[in-house]
C-alpha cells in the first residue's frame, strides 16, 4: 500500500520553528519529486516547497522563502520541512505528496505518484 504520513505539527508561538516529517511507505521517496502544501481555513491550498526527484533541487512559495527548508533522507524514506521565524500566517493544515503540481506544475523530467498524506495541523499563535 502506497502512503505517506505527515507528523510534528503543533501549536508554537509566532517567531518560533517547527520540523515537519513525511514518511513514505510503499514506495521509495528519491524516485518523486515531493511537495508540501497547506490549507487555512476558508482558503484554497497552495504550494509551499518541493525538493525534485532530479538532482533534490528545492523550490519555494515566496511567502516561505528564507523561513522554511526542505529535505529528504533517503535511509529514512522521509522528507522533512523545517519551519522557521514562522508567522500566525503560517497557520494551516500542512500536506505532504508525491506532486509538485500547486508550486511548479508538471516540469520536464518531474516524476509524480497519486499518493497525498492526511495532514498535520501547524498553529502559530501567543
Amino acid at each position: 500500500q502506497l502512503q505517506l504520513v505527515e507528523s510534528g505539527g503543533g501549536l508554537v508561538q509566532p517567531g518560533g520553528s517547527l520540523r515537519l516529517s513525511c514518511a513514505a511507505s510503499g514506495f521509495s521517496l528519491d524516485y518523486y519529486a515531493i511537495g508540501w502544501s497547506r490549507q487555512a481555513p476558508g482558503k484554497e491550498r497552495e504550494g509551499v516547497s518541493c525538493i525534485s526527484n532530479l538532482d533534490s533541487s528545492t523550490i519555494y512559495a515566496d511567502s516561505v522563502t528564507g523561513r522554511f527548508t526542505i529535505s529528504r533522507d533517503s535511509a529514512k524514506n522521509t522528507v522533512y520541512l523545517q519551519m522557521n521565524s514562522l508567522k500566525p500566517e503560517d497557520t494551516a493544515v500542512y500536506y505532504c505528496a508525491a506532486d509538485c503540481t500547486l508550486l511548479a506544475g508538471n516540469p520536464q523530467g518531474y516524476r509524480y505518484l497519486d499518493v497525498t498524506g492526511q495532514g498535520t495541523l501547524v498553529a502559530i499563535s501567543s
